[in-house]
């Protein structure tokens, strides 16, 4: 698994397809804030780094 990979994923407010690029080398676990593409409203994204490398993430509304 490459150390940054992008992750596409749809905005939880608007359904936008939307881009993030993620870093392994950032930590195991991290979280931070990006906004929609398209309708500018803040996005949590969780992101979780496996012991194989493995990017997995998770969106939600910041509201959540």
């Amino acid at each position: 698994m490459d150390a940054e990979q992008d992750s596409f994923f749809d905005c939880p407010y608007c359904s936008a397809p939307n881009s993030v690029r993620l870093e392994a080398s950032a930590g195991r676990r991290q979280s931070f804030i990006t906004d929609c593409e398209t309708c500018c409203r803040p996005i949590q994204v969780e992101v979780t780094v496996e012991s194989d490398g493995y990017l997995g993430f998770v969106v939600k509304r910041e509201d959540e």
